[in-house]
């Protein structure tokens, strides 16, 4: 796992810019730096020693020196690959040398070809292009910036560009009201503007000054219902599988583990030396407990830590800086502390990322077995209920008949949605550039003969995994110089999940139901059968105490504030939420998040 920047430009004295951009992400690979430069390109290259510690430095040259790559990621098939490529003089034992290899005979198709979380830039020196590209579900991050003049920046993370004079910092605020609504960054815009991120399953060319996009990747939900009993067992082969090929490592990997089905799953398979987990002494938001419990049973080892809040409101600003844009998922913060606990005794680690999208897992997704009785209502009526419970508080059940009462593509946006549109247009002082209906109209159009569960499962693979889950894991561990894998988040493992009939997923019992069975075979106590927590954190709590309510009403007061919100709506939804009149904490949060960010960025330190 490395960290990777770069710039094409003609301006002259690159070193001391592109050395700089290099140390900003220091924290992505403190083993070794390396670089490249020319009259045309300059390459930064930050080094997390995983595969071929000694032969796997970068920038790396093929054998005439006409290519040159920088690497983030791991390729899982890489051994498989060298097989393909015996016309290449191998010199290294590592998977970067098979993307110099791969490009020599594949070309821009070379992506199609890799099994694994990558994103790479190549510069084809006799012709005077760059190549990059980016993993099929976005689990490495690359961003680019184009200038005025056409001078093309890059890097795994938008920080380093603040230290390129090429670079101008502005607030992009046109995307704040869809930030609100999914709670993180949904389109590929940034909160910078002009910053751009690659979309997963992309490729960038840039020659001659021109930009090329181009979509080498694309979901798919070839629906075949075969025999249950067959089916679980192709997901326990295909699962043994691909944690065989994420465990591929020169050093020692360990792996998160909770109380769920997900990262118990993977331990069980993996049985690691080490497992992490992080709670907090709120008996119902801790799950430390449950992951001892499964630890002495496959007699590996447990680490765990208690978060208190004081610890957790004096690291924010931390994560954010290091998320690079606003993200309010709380769990942020827990899985922040949890690579810090395992960056002090291994490099590499295991994480659960993507079983919920791909197998079915939200309890959202039961609906369309739960409630099909309301679907046998006609249209027009559920329509007429939907208008007329709009206009009331959004409670519990009232915001199942507003649900229920709309077509799919007019009302899910996914399964973490925070504020409405009409709650928006009361809040925020910058209007909708984009409506969130037409980011998500190129999904539903794809899917558009796909079941519901099919379109809520595309909608979040879209937006919540690629562009919030695997962002946050990447970051965070890469904040603790720590390489996080995701063995369900797998080429292999979607092409298995993505053929699930809708049974095999939801019934009204339960959820990711054939991925249960297929984990019981394996998991020695009951944490097949627990139900989703994700990382629960108790800030719906702790936003009633002194320390947290000072701290977030003094932000609700702040200049930017009172530039972007409705701050007497803010502080109004603030004191409903202390006197526990409404929940309103994950609202509160939200906007929250986006002020201690901005501090951070634009009126802090990194300014």
């Amino acid at each position: 796992m490395c960290g990777i920047a770069g710039f094409v430009s003609k301006i002259e004295n690159k070193e001391p810019i592109i050395k700089k951009m290099g140390e900003r992400i220091k924290h992505r690979g403190p083993d070794g730096e390396g670089y490249y430069i020319d009259s045309l390109v300059a390459f930064a290259h930050r080094r997390l020693s995983i595969i071929d510690i000694k032969g796997g430095a970068q920038p790396m040259k093929n054998s005439d020196e006409s290519l040159i790559v920088i690497f983030n990621g791991e390729i899982y098939n890489y051994q498989e690959l060298k097989k393909e490529l015996t016309d290449y003089p191998f010199k290294t034992n590592s998977d970067t040398e098979v993307l110099l290899a791969g490009y020599l005979k594949w070309k821009e198709d070379l992506p199609k070809h890799l099994r694994g979380m990558f994103a790479f830039a190549i510069w084809d020196k006799e012709n005077k292009s760059l190549f990059c590209a980016r993993d099929a579900f976005g689990i490495k991050p690359f961003y680019y910036y184009l200038t005025e003049n056409n001078d093309l920046l890059f890097a795994s993370e938008i920080k380093a560009f603040l230290d390129n004079p090429l670079f101008k910092k502005e607030l992009n605020d046109e995307i704040l009201p869809n930030y609100l609504s999914f709670s993180f960054t949904p389109t590929n815009e940034t909160f910078f503007k002009g910053v751009k991120r690659l979309d997963a399953g992309h490729t960038l060319i840039f020659k001659d000054n021109e930009l090329k996009i181009n979509k080498y990747y694309e979901l798919k939900f070839p629906i075949q219902k075969e025999d249950y009993e067959k089916t679980v067992s192709e997901i326990g082969k295909t699962m043994e599988d691909s944690v065989k090929h994420h465990m591929i490592s020169d050093v020692e990997v360990g792996s998160f583990l909770s109380s769920g089905i997900d990262s118990s799953y993977l331990v069980s398979l993996a049985k690691p030396s080490k497992t992490y987990t992080v709670g907090y002494d709120i008996k119902r938001y801790d799950e430390i407990s449950y992951a001892e419990d499964l630890a002495k049973r496959l007699k590996i080892k447990n680490i765990s830590k208690k978060i208190s809040q004081e610890e957790y409101m004096e690291i924010l600003p931390k994560i954010l800086y290091h998320m690079d844009e606003p993200a309010s998922d709380p769990a942020i913060v827990s899985l922040y502390f949890v690579a810090n606990l395992a960056s002090k005794d291994v490099k590499v680690v295991l994480s659960g990322e993507g079983a919920d999208e791909f197998f079915g897992g939200y309890n959202s997704y039961r609906e369309e077995v739960d409630f099909m009785w309301y679907n046998k209502i006609p249209y027009f009526i559920r329509n007429i209920i939907s208008r007329i419970c709009s206009l009331m508080p959004p409670i519990r059940g009232i915001n199942f008949l507003v649900r229920r009462g709309q077509k799919l593509e007019n009302s899910y946006i996914g399964v973490n949605k925070v504020y409405t549109d009409r709650e928006i247009k009361k809040l925020v002082k910058v209007p909708f550039s984009i409506t969130n209906k037409e980011l998500t109209r190129p999904i539903y159009e794809q899917f558009a003969n796909s079941s519901r569960l099919v379109k809520m499962q595309a909608i979040d693979i879209h937006f919540w995994l690629m562009k919030d889950i695997l962002q946050k894991a990447d970051r965070m561990t890469m904040a603790n110089s720590l390489e996080g894998r995701v063995p369900f988040t797998d080429i292999k493992v979607f092409e298995v999940a993505s053929k699930l009939p809708t049974e095999y997923k939801v019934t009204k019992e339960n959820t990711k139901v054939a991925l249960r069975d297929a984990a019981k075979k394996v998991i020695p106590n009951e944490s097949y059968k627990k139900k989703k927590l994700g990382f629960p954190v108790p800030i719906r709590d702790w936003m009633r105490e002194p320390l947290f309510y000072e701290d977030i009403k003094e932000a609700l007061n702040s200049e930017v504030a009172n530039k972007y919100f409705n701050t007497k709506l803010l502080l109004k939804m603030l004191d409903e939420h202390i006197n526990k009149k409404k929940d309103n904490y994950r609202k509160i949060w939200n906007v929250y998040c986006f002020i201690k960010w901005y501090q951070v960025f634009f009126e802090g330190d990194n300014a």
